[in-house]
């Protein structure tokens, strides 16, 4: 291939791209995040995760939790989102179960024991994260 050409094929590649007085032959109307957003969708159960749960099934997660310790429940959307991820721990059979609890119940208002974490582990796995 001599110089020309491959000058030419160059710049043929470079016009395919679009500039501003040549878009792109589709366009998108979206972008970055909210363009992803608009064309994925999110599935969280592969990974373990169940979905957020509603109207008595939040309450019993709640009851639950605040029956191991009343500050575990103490922000309920921040329980459910705790409650969910380890979820994700438990059904994925990580090694550190025990401690990622203590780490992600954990408030600045209470630390989590190690009996507490394998409680809220056991409660968890028996129903809630079956659910993923």
């Amino acid at each position: 291939m001599n110089r020309t050409a491959a000058t030419v094929a160059a710049l043929l590649a470079l016009t395919a791209c679009g500039t501003a007085d040549n878009p792109p032959a589709t366009p998108s109307v979206k972008d970055g995040a909210e363009a992803f957003t608009a064309t994925a969708s999110v599935d969280t159960r592969p990974a373990g995760i169940p979905p957020k749960p509603e109207g008595a099934e939040r309450e019993a997660l709640l009851g639950a939790l605040s029956t191991i310790n009343p500050a575990l429940a103490e922000d309920p959307d921040k329980a459910i989102d705790n409650a969910r991820n380890q979820c994700s721990v438990i059904n994925g059979g990580g090694d550190n179960v025990g401690s990622l609890a203590q780490q992600r119940f954990s408030t600045s208002s209470h630390e989590v024991s190690a009996v507490e974490a394998k409680v809220i582990n056991a409660t968890l796995a028996a129903t809630f994260c079956k659910t993923a």
